[in-house]
């Protein structure tokens, strides 16, 4: 029998992940992975609603499942400390600082929502992250607050905790009830911290060198190498990552300035009684009150120049604070409260009886497509939510749809709907509003028919080489295959179609065609001219064959800046398409000999840009550039003032987009639109 494998050979991590680089392995690499993890947290779990606090997320979709903190969670406050993000370290901590007031623990679970504790769980196994982080912040900013926290919780412990044989954990923080056992992690970190808050003494308090704290409160010394080189730091570029801020913090700030007299920036704060609040500190009884007498003598003790009375609640926390350590002359801001808007739209029966997409999805009209959004068929019955965003999370103020109906959404979640779902509606809260800036260009294509196959027996590679050959050819007929927009957009108008009933087999050989969009901008200045009026191009669905679009006579003039255009290029075509360049927007239109308006000559004239900062980000099809000026009135070659002027737009891509043109059966105009609510837009809501 053969000996077995040494020891650590299966299961050594080399043989199963490739070794980090250098690079990767650097302390700027791992900084950068905290950057990106803080702000998608920042991002998705932060509500600053009442108070700042975390919520729970879906992992793929971001949107809200539960509104309830844990104790374990108070860690956080302390890792932003060491981070550097002081301000929302101070903030989120004052939250578990009201919480343990009002329980003297901190309970399991607590719903934010309700104002109780979440589901019954109510214990306070001796967890030390509460008072670890309030140690951190106290090292970070020399706070005496953080002391008096750390005194409510070592009071508040050895009251409630302390047994003949050791220190018990709490069964539920609101009864009292003690448990049956007392947990390692209580004497290795939560005493440790307690005892490390009030040594300042202690040599890891002085300690002029990195260390860290283990996840169980080992505290580890980072070793310093001689001559080591510091790894160089690699540049981050805005869209590499999903999240990207150039105001990260890269080192520690100087710790709020203490003010006089009561001598604690963060009693001082304008959210300090957020929390208390949040909390619901003042309706809770506060068993710590001192009797009147007990009161004044403190006061004569300590010559406080104003009375003191017995606070019956907890608006003061923690319990321990005395009322000296409070501003005079403090402030309290206004709460932050989130706007909201609810639309419930009617129900219209007549609609939903045969609707096949009701009957498919039980009378709902929603699918989720993946982590992108909610596609909506029908506004049948629905009720939206809306709150009122305001920048830096979007450019201007901006409503964004929260949840539909009970479906919560996340802060990156879109609402997709048709055009055709919202044309007959007109209403202040809920209407479409079309876009004066940009339009898109639908090309139609034919897709080439597959190759005949002959009755010729061929080998597997044979076949593997000609699905290569039919792939290739595939690709290079489909200009469209990089534009993921408009595979996304086509799936969703798939999803929401209502299938065609069918009374008679389709034609054999009948062309099939696929299409494409163009996003094109319209210019500006005195020259500028509507649109026309022509019917609006369908949403682009591969696999529903549409005979023609709009415009099917298309005229190339390149740059067309050197002479006068063909007659015939303007009676004969509804469409010039030119390059950008050689001469100004307006000297190429003056090159369009004049023509009589009708259905079959021009009508548009598309000019390509090369767009070549775009192309390098691999969105060739959209738009990088600045809108185009006509800075004159339209004229003929002879100099005259149009009557009739020429609208015009203007699409990205160079060569590409000239050569897919080139190769389109014919071409659509479709209207941007958006959705207004109470004067403002609706910044996640996509009309398809």
């Amino acid at each position: 029998m053969p000996n077995p494998a040494p020891y650590g050979s299966q299961l050594d991590p080399n043989s199963l992940y490739t070794p980090l680089t250098d690079e990767d392995n650097s302390a700027d690499a791992f900084l950068e992975a905290w950057h990106h993890a803080h702000a998608a947290i920042k991002r998705h779990l932060y509500s600053d609603v009442h108070h700042p606090h975390y919520i729970n997320a879906h992992i793929s979709t971001g949107s809200p499942q539960a509104y309830w903190i844990d104790s374990l969670g108070a860690y956080y406050s302390g890792l932003l400390a060491l981070a550097g993000e002081l301000d929302e370290a101070i903030g989120t901590h004052l939250l578990y600082t009201a919480l343990w007031t009002r329980y003297s623990a901190l309970p399991e679970r607590w719903s934010v929502r309700d104002g109780h504790v979440e589901g019954g769980l109510g214990w306070w196994p001796g967890r030390p992250e509460f008072i670890e982080s309030t140690y951190h912040i106290y090292r970070a900013t020399k706070d005496p607050w953080y002391l008096y926290s750390g005194e409510m919780v070592l009071k508040d412990v050895r009251r409630r905790c302390w047994t003949k044989c050791g220190w018990s954990g709490l069964q539920d923080v609101r009864t009292g009830e003690k448990s049956d056992r007392m947990e390692s992690f209580f004497l290795g970190e939560t005493a440790k911290y307690l005892y490390l808050l009030f040594d300042s003494d202690h040599p890891l308090n002085k300690l002029d060198a990195p260390y860290v704290f283990t996840t169980e409160g080992h505290p580890l010394i980072i070793p310093r190498k001689a001559g080591q080189p510091k790894a160089r730091k690699k540049a981050v570029e805005k869209g590499v990552l999903p999240y990207y801020d150039e105001k990260y913090t890269n080192s520690c700030p100087v710790p709020p300035k203490l003010p006089p007299l009561s001598g604690s920036a963060t009693a001082a704060r304008p959210d300090f009684y957020h929390a208390a609040s949040l909390i619901r500190l003042h309706h809770i009884p506060n068993i710590h009150a001192i009797s009147n007498q007990e009161m004044s003598t403190v006061a004569r003790e300590k010559s406080v120049a104003y009375a003191m009375k017995p606070k019956s609640n907890h608006t003061i926390f923690p319990w321990t604070l005395p009322p000296t350590m409070l501003p005079l002359n403090g402030m309290c801001a206004a709460m932050r409260q989130q706007h909201t808007s609810v639309i419930e739209f009617p129900t219209n029966t007549q609609h939903s009886v045969g609707n096949t997409f009701s009957l498919m999805f039980g009378g709902h009209n929603l699918v989720r497509m993946g982590s992108e959004g909610i596609a909506i068929s029908s506004l049948n019955g629905l009720k939206i939510t809306l709150v009122l965003e305001e920048p830096p999370d979007y450019i201007e103020r901006a409503w964004r749809v929260s949840s539909i109906g009970h479906l919560a959404l996340g802060r990156d979640e879109k609402v997709f709907i048709t055009r055709d779902v919202l044309a007959e509606m007109s209403d202040p809260l809920f209407h479409r509003i079309r876009d004066s800036v940009s339009v898109d260009i639908l090309l139609q294509t034919e897709i080439p028919p597959p190759p005949m196959e002959t009755p010729t027996n061929f080998t597997a590679s044979d076949s593997k080489a000609q699905g290569e050959v039919q792939s290739n050819i595939e690709m290079a007929g489909s200009p469209g295959s990089s534009n993921i927009f408009s595979s996304f957009l086509q799936q969703i108008t798939s999803v929401l179609r209502e299938p065609a009933s069918t009374f008679a087999p389709e034609p054999a050989q009948q062309p099939e065609y696929e299409y494409t969009e163009l996003a094109a901008i319209l210019p500006a200045g005195l020259g500028a001219a509507p649109l026309p009026d022509v019917r609006e191009a369908p949403n682009p669905v591969t696999g529903v064959n549409i005979e023609s679009l709009t415009w099917g006579h298309v005229y190339f003039a390149d740059q067309a800046c050197r002479a006068k255009l063909p007659d015939a290029a303007a009676k004969a075509h509804q469409v010039i398409v030119m390059r950008r360049g050689g001469c100004s927007f307006s000297e190429k239109l003056s090159n369009i000999p004049s023509f009589a308006p009708n259905r079959n000559a021009l009508q548009l004239v598309i000019i390509v840009s090369e767009d070549k900062e775009d192309e390098s980000e691999g969105n060739s099809w959209g738009f990088n550039f600045i809108r185009p000026l006509l800075d004159e009135l339209q004229k003929t070659p002879a100099g005259i003032l149009r009557h009739n002027p020429i609208a015009m737009v203007m699409v990205g891509g160079g060569d590409k987009t000239y050569r897919a043109l080139e190769q389109a059966k014919s071409l659509g105009l479709r209207r941007r639109y958006h959705v207004e609510s109470q004067g403002l837009a609706i910044g996640n809501l996509v009309v398809l």
